[in-house]
């Protein structure tokens, strides 16, 4: 077996919630109250993956992988021109692969797809810029959170991003286009929305005024540029910076994280998977009708 992935069996190691040596088999650490600080012998391995236990680079390569799987599903994405639509999948590989928006989930019922969209791009440069942030919210947020928990508000936070867009596009037809919701929406902004509302949190729950308003700063920026630049999801954004704000409330960085964190991680993830199968299964015969 790696030695990365090796079962520590004997020995201590560093609780994940709260920082303190353990016992590789203590039940429970006598500082923080978290039980199974050991994570079953593989805390260390886990470690060893980062401060968001390997999560950001999960996204980034996930995000990859199915970038270019919807330019080979559909290979006309690679004669596309222009410096912002080069190389862009079509409609038909993102709708295929799990996008998200009023067209997917109201018309076609498609309502996993909230899970879905947040691994999908719509070019390289929204890849590119998104992965970057994914890259360094992720740590953040995990240092402030735990991992499991920062993993828990990534996909609350899409997954509240992607529906607000969707209910949006769908009621809100009579609002100017800048302002309306998606027909169809992917990228992983909303999640990052979330990253950022759930660092806001932190910031005024543990008196980091600094980190806050920092957080803060970047989510109004970003948000502005949703109002100058073409096919932004402004409701994605707004959605899962609310989502995230709240969610990070609920979980509260003044409390340490416990086994059913990493539990419910882990069904994020799952879902998050099984949302992009069931997407590809359920959109091939709607894709042969068409």
């Amino acid at each position: 077996m790696p030695a990365l992935l090796r079962r520590q069996r004997t020995g201590s190691v560093v609780c994940p919630s709260c920082g303190k040596l353990v016992g590789v088999n203590d039940e429970k650490c006598l500082n923080c109250g978290r039980r199974n600080p050991g994570m079953w012998g593989f805390a260390q391995a886990f470690r060893r993956l980062g401060q968001d236990f390997g999560f950001a680079a999960v996204v980034i390569g996930g995000s990859i992988a199915l970038y270019a799987a919807a330019l080979l599903i559909d290979p006309a994405g690679f004669g596309r021109g222009g410096l912002f639509s080069a190389l862009s999948p079509t409609t038909r590989s993102l709708f295929l692969l799990g996008a998200s928006g009023a067209i997917p989930v109201f018309e076609l019922g498609r309502w996993w797809t909230v899970l879905s969209a947040a691994w999908l791009h719509g070019g390289p440069l929204h890849l590119l810029f998104n992965v970057l942030w994914v890259r360094q919210l992720a740590p953040e947020t995990a240092e402030a959170y735990g991992p499991a928990r920062m993993v828990i508000i990534y996909t609350v936070s899409g997954v509240c991003g992607f529906l607000l867009s969707s209910l949006a596009g769908h009621y809100l037809l009579f609002l100017p286009r800048f302002l309306g919701g998606a027909s169809f929406t992917v990228g992983a902004s909303a999640p990052i929305f979330g990253l950022l509302g759930a660092i806001v949190h932190y910031g005024r729950r543990r008196g980091s005024s600094v980190v806050g308003r920092q957080a803060l700063g970047y989510a109004v920026i970003l948000g502005l540029f949703g109002f100058v630049m073409r096919d932004i999801d402004n409701w994605a954004h707004l959605g899962g910076f609310v989502g995230g704000y709240l969610v990070a409330r609920w979980l509260d960085p003044w409390l340490p994280e416990r086994v059913d964190h990493v539990v419910a991680a882990f069904a994020c993830l799952v879902a998050a998977v099984a949302a992009i199968a069931a997407s590809v299964l359920t959109g091939l015969p709607v894709l042969a009708q068409r």
